[in-house]
């Protein structure tokens, strides 16, 4: 169905990769994040460059949209908004959590618990079945012991990313496991080329990054 070219700069890292419909074809990471507005042109331009493709061969440009990193996640934003602008194609916007369920999805348990770390012991999150379907939609809590206790109960679940360093030493529970997940925009291909198949893009002009600000001005959660 065509090229896509996926942009996360939400999670640790930065990364870009084009993908052919759903299966990735070239990936350029970054591991500092903070450099990511120097970076991210610079390797735009090569991955296409290498795979002898020009940029009007690009069917649609995909941006984690957060939640995450709030200067990574402008930094994204504008370079897939600018992107689309001057080569008149479609904007793709990926949830930065289920991009980071992708990446577990073959871990051998029953739900996906994706944590971004938040400030002190809080931290944006959300759980998904192995369909990638919302069981706790995105929310931003605050973690202690008994977080998660009602579905840990009955389901084996993983936690990872860089907020369930704090969860770790908090649970005992033996249905929680941890692990370190390498989250890139390798992950965004299958969702973003669902939403190209689906002609779901977003509005060029209103799309802004998620940055999970609303939770701050509201009673925190405690899972």
């Amino acid at each position: 169905m065509g090229f896509i070219l996926n942009i996360d700069t939400a999670v640790q890292t930065s990364s870009v990769c084009l993908s052919k419909d759903d299966k990735p074809i070239s990936i350029k990471i970054n591991p500092s994040q903070k450099d990511s507005s120097s970076w991210l042109h610079t390797v735009i331009d090569e991955i296409i460059k290498v795979n002898s493709l020009s940029f009007s061969d690009i069917n649609a440009i995909a941006v984690s949209a957060g939640p995450g990193s709030y200067t990574g996640l402008r930094v994204g934003m504008a370079a897939a908004k600018g992107l689309c602008y001057a080569l008149q194609k479609p904007l793709i916007t990926i949830n930065t959590l289920q991009m980071m369920a992708v990446a577990a999805i073959n871990e051998p348990v029953d739900l996906l618990c994706p944590m971004i770390d938040a400030r002190r012991m809080e931290v944006f999150t959300a759980v998904f079945n192995k369909n990638l379907n919302k069981i706790l939609p995105e929310t931003n809590c605050i973690l202690n012991e008994n977080s998660f206790q009602y579905l840990l109960d009955n389901h084996k679940i993983l936690f990872f990313g860089n907020g369930s360093t704090k969860f770790q030493p908090l649970t005992k529970h033996q249905n929680a496991q941890f692990k370190e997940t390498e989250i890139t925009a390798e992950s965004m291909t299958k969702l973003s080329f669902e939403k190209l198949t689906r002609q779901e893009f977003a509005d060029l002009a209103y799309s802004e990054p998620f940055y999970g600000k609303d939770f701050y001005s509201t009673v925190k959660q405690s899972l």
